[in-house]
């Protein structure tokens, strides 16, 4: 058989596809797995103190903004350099006014 060379970039192209179908579905499971960890957690809420529950939800939360952007957004992709600069950037600041806001209300 011949293997030249469009029959081979087909070939790298079409598993280049598989894998990111791949990571596709792996990361829609992941989410829907946290999803439902959050919610049990609530469910459980008589045994497990609030403040833990409402930290776990957070980080659950915070995953899977990540899975979206990084994923389904394609922010892992090249040539996304400035989004994902505005988008972190706009991220950082609206976590350093949510400190702020809290650390200003805990001191006084």
């Amino acid at each position: 058989m011949d293997w030249n060379q469009s029959t081979i970039n087909h070939y790298l192209e079409k598993q280049k596809k598989r894998q990111e179908l791949i990571h596709y579905f792996v990361s829609f499971v992941l989410m829907i797995l946290f999803t439902v960890l959050a919610f049990v957690a609530v469910m459980l809420r008589d045994s497990i103190n609030d403040y833990l529950i409402a930290i776990f939800i957070v980080t659950m939360a915070i995953v899977q903004v990540v899975f979206q952007l990084y994923y389904f957004m394609h922010m892992k992709e090249q040539d996304h350099g400035f989004p994902a600069l505005f988008l972190y950037s706009g991220a950082s600041v609206a976590f350093l006014t949510v400190i702020s806001f809290v650390s200003i209300v805990w001191i006084s």
